[in-house]
């Protein structure tokens, strides 16, 4: 996604993931407390939710191989983890209102408490972020990033030079008046100590691009500018481990879709299928040039330097860790550093695949045609992902004929359609790698079944999702054009002349309404086709009804992994 941005510039305002779902075009201006007086009580708040929700998320226990890790490495991932543990008390900070310490204790049953963790306050994430304890109203869109009494129209119309800025908070001053503070002085003790983390793990990196990274990461947390330590990072090529970390993705800000969530990663590089990976980004130019699409809207050709790897992934902070896990991630999101560098895509394998056994393949079970059940593959649901990130490089950066990047004209809505436009130029690249023979594994029907079902894992996510929200465009896109029938069990299945003509139909849609920078055009296509109709509906309680987990959510850290 993402998700889901000029760093120095902030270009790269935000879009499920395809990694979250957008509010109405316009807010109310009317104050929007998040906590009601009856919060602040001592006991645990009323459940406002049944019990088997709080089962939604299947337990993992977030591990991988170890022994060929030297000394230095197994220390420098404690030291990584310990910086991601800052950004996930940041990430708490930016989503919720009250103090973190003082709401945990409130919760005394402990299945209310995991739920609270996974969720990062007292919002059901995966249900459009409704409150799932007595005593909180609507969470407010722009989560903490704002005054929750301001609405997008008084914001945008306010006198404030840092209206969008990615890397600040906006805040009333003494006298009522709206302020920018910076990340590096609202959070400066944290910052601080992140840094010096960084700086440790740097002192034990063996690769200096890493330790060179590491370094300007942490300067960037003082000085509130990241661009150069992106242009560090998209250099680095051959670190075993790898993290990142940061104020990164916008998802979490659904009033302008411009504030950055702090978020980390620690990841061990699986060197075997990086090697496997390593060519597809080659092809990229000549994709872009086959975009399904008039010339000058696949004029913006993405840079070369872009690399594909897979991970396993030790440690989730932050935004990454709320609700639905990412299983990929396409980053830097700065279109400039995309522009001159293009992109990292890091496919997070063990948890991709602990989706896949465990969600989608029980999905499948239940909601596809028993004829197509033998095209649902873990290599196409990799792939697909995969792709998915590719994807995100494709396309277009900047409005045409515009001074706007295409995240700054379509603001809160720009997550989502770019998070549809990666999933289904994933699609395109799939088709078209088939025939090229650059794709040697597998069928075209692999990967539109397996997407198919994909689909209905994603929709789950809700309408607090941009991966979620994108998913519900989609399907109701297929639906129209009968790219997959349904029968009457219950069950569908995929169309494939009419999947290929729907994919190529909808990329256009979307690419062009990007190009255009149609914030009007968007808003359309999220209002008709961004919701979940009586018959889907019914069918994804169908897979409730079966105990089929929404997502997962981990079992993780040092002692996970054994480390001291």
């Amino acid at each position: 996604m993402k998700h889901p941005i000029s760093r120095i510039t902030a270009s790269f305002l935000c879009f499920y993931m395809l990694t979250g779902c957008q509010p109405a075009i316009e807010t109310s201006s009317a104050p929007s407390p998040q906590v009601t007086s009856q919060a602040v009580i001592t006991t645990q708040p009323e459940l406002l939710v049944d019990e088997a929700r709080l089962n939604i998320y299947y337990p993992v226990d977030l591990t991988t191989d170890l022994t060929h890790l030297t000394d230095n490495q197994k220390e420098m991932i404690s030291l990584l983890i310990e910086a991601s543990v800052i950004m996930d008390d940041l990430f708490w900070q930016q989503a919720f209102g009250e103090d973190k310490n003082v709401f945990l204790a409130k919760l005394t049953d402990p299945n209310v408490k995991h739920f609270a963790k996974i969720n990062y306050g007292p919002w059901d994430r995966l249900n459009g972020d409704k409150p799932f304890l007595a005593g909180y109203d609507a969470k407010a869109s722009g989560a903490q990033f704002y005054p929750s009494d301001i609405s997008k129209e008084a914001l945008l119309n306010s006198s404030l030079n840092d209206k969008t800025g990615l890397y600040s908070v906006i805040e009333r001053d003494d006298n009522g008046q709206l302020v920018a503070t910076p990340y590096n002085q609202k959070y400066s003790a944290e910052l601080q100590q992140a840094a010096s983390l960084l700086r440790q793990a740097a002192g034990l990196a063996e690769d200096p691009d890493f330790s060179n990274y590491l370094l300007l990461r942490a300067d960037a947390f003082l000085s509130n500018q990241y661009q150069l330590s992106d242009l560090a990072w998209m250099d680095v090529k051959n670190n075993e481990i790898d993290v990142v970390i940061g104020p990164i993705e916008t998802y979490e800000d659904q009033l302008l879709g411009a504030r950055t969530g702090f978020e980390s990663y620690v990841l061990i590089k699986d060197m075997a299928w990086s090697q496997k990976l390593a060519h597809y980004a080659k092809y990229l130019p000549e994709l872009q040039k086959g975009l399904p699409v008039a010339e000058a809207y696949k004029a913006q050709m993405p840079g070369t330097n872009a690399d594909l790897n897979a991970y396993d992934v030790v440690y989730y902070a932050g935004h990454s860790n709320a609700g639905s896990k990412t299983i990929a991630i396409n980053l830097p999101n700065d279109e400039e550093v995309q522009l001159a560098k293009g992109t990292r895509r890091l496919q997070l394998k063990n948890a991709m695949r602990a989706k896949f056994d465990h969600i989608l393949l029980p999905i499948a079970d239940v909601l596809i045609v028993p004829e197509q059940r033998k095209h649902i593959t873990f290599n196409a649901f990799f792939s697909n992902t995969m792709f998915h990130e590719v994807a995100h490089g494709l396309g277009i950066k900047n409005v045409l004929n515009s001074q706007y990047t295409v995240r700054e004209a379509l603001q809160e809505h720009a997550s989502a359609l770019e998070e549809g436009k990666a999933d289904i130029l994933g699609l395109y690249m799939v088709e078209q790698l088939l025939d090229r023979e650059a794709i040697s594994e597998g069928v075209l029907e692999d990967y539109y079944v397996t997407f198919m079902a994909g689909i209905f894992r994603s929709i789950r996510f809700g309408a607090s999702s941009a991966h979620g929200q994108a998913n519900m465009v989609r399907f109701n896109y297929f639906a129209e054009k009968g790219a997959f029938t349904r029968n009457e069990l219950g069950q569908y299945a995929v169309d494939m002349p009419k999947m290929r003509e729907a994919v190529n139909t909808l990329s256009n849609l979307i690419l062009t309404l990007q190009g255009d920078g149609d914030y009007a055009g968007v808003a359309s296509l999220v209002a008709t086709k961004g919701v979940i109709g009586p018959q889907l509906k019914a069918d994804l309680n169908r897979l409730t009804a079966a105990n089929i987990p929404v997502d997962i959510h981990f079992n993780q850290g040092k002692e996970i992994l054994g480390l001291k």
